[in-house]
């Protein structure tokens, strides 16, 4: 079986990117660090860095373990803090990540809650436009994700939370002077503003058969919610979203809100962690937060969104 104890050496090398740096970092000699490493690499039968005048420069080999020792060790940390959990509070760290219009809607509140209920949680919040959550998921960042149509995978366990509208946003002379519905014909005509094919473009609608459409007519892709906002101000072209995601445009009354109708356009957003990681005592309380604090921005008007029965 594997060593974590070597797996944390190693981690420490290919982090620090010598052998100096990782001894003088563990306290360790670098020679029984070399030791260690030399016994992995005979174990997997292939170099795992190679060896330069200024340091160490990690393999394919290397690279392909890091990623598997980063969700190993930080595993056994989780699972070291959750038992400690058992007798007295929640604690340990809980890294959660959120798509921009979660983090416009409760990202304070929930960061002064966590800070309030449970002071001895370290926690690290990542923002992102919805899709882009899903590497950093994959990739062990984060315990959890508040995600918008995520894709369907035995990987994540995935519960929907809310459903959301989507509405055209532009200025008046390119979406009309008007907040009466466009059709999504009349839509396909206009300059559309649309986030970047791939993932972080399913997070707009549900439908992948009309996304396919609006693909084909969109001329501005963009993954930045700064450019997209000032493209749409400056009359460049409209998008399709929520109120919640152009709500500052839309008070300083320099956009207007058409919804879309024949048909109507709608998203899901989810809570979603990887079925391979149990849940620990710290990250099912901050989930919990979350989930108390989506409710309430829906029930108070806040986020203009439907709740999911089953959440």
């Amino acid at each position: 079986m594997l060593d974590t104890r070597q797996l944390q050496y190693f981690a420490a090398i290919y982090e620090q990117g010598s052998l100096a740096r990782a001894s003088g970092q563990l306290r360790i000699a670098a020679s029984a660090l070399s030791h260690h490493l030399s016994q992995l690499e005979a174990r997997f039968g292939a170099p795992l860095f190679r060896r330069k005048p200024r340091g160490m420069e990690p393999t394919a080999a290397g690279h392909r373990l890091y990623e598997h020792a980063r969700s190993i060790l930080r595993a056994v940390s989780a699972a070291e803090t959750d038992m400690s959990d058992t007798a007295g509070a929640i604690s340990g760290p809980v890294s959660v990540g959120m798509s921009y219009s979660a983090v416009k809607a409760i990202g304070v509140a929930f960061i002064a809650r966590v800070v309030r209920d449970f002071p001895k949680v370290k926690l690290i919040l990542t923002e992102s436009l919805s899709g882009a959550a899903l590497p950093h998921l994959l990739a062990s960042d984060v315990d959890m994700a508040l995600i918008y149509n995520p894709p369907t995978d035995p990987m994540f366990q995935s519960e929907p939370v809310l459903e959301e509208k989507m509405v055209c946003v532009g200025r008046p002379e390119i979406i009309g002077d008007t907040e009466e519905p466009i059709t999504f014909a009349d839509l396909l005509d206009l300059p559309i503003i649309l986030l970047r094919q791939g993932v972080s473009a399913r997070a707009i609608m549900d439908d992948v058969t009309l996304l396919k459409k609006i693909e084909a007519k969109a001329n501005l892709q963009m993954n930045s919610v700064q450019a997209i906002a000032g493209s749409i101000e400056a009359g460049l072209g409209c998008v399709i979203g929520t109120r919640l995601f152009m709500q500052d445009q839309l008070e300083r009354r320099t956009v207007k809100a058409r919804p879309i109708v024949g048909p109507e356009l709608s998203r899901t957003l989810h809570i979603c962690r990887l079925a391979s990681r149990p849940p620990t005592f710290a990250s099912e309380a901050i989930r919990d937060v979350l989930l108390d604090l989506v409710r309430e921005a829906v029930r108070s008007g806040m986020w203009e969104a439907q709740l999911v029965a089953r959440s």
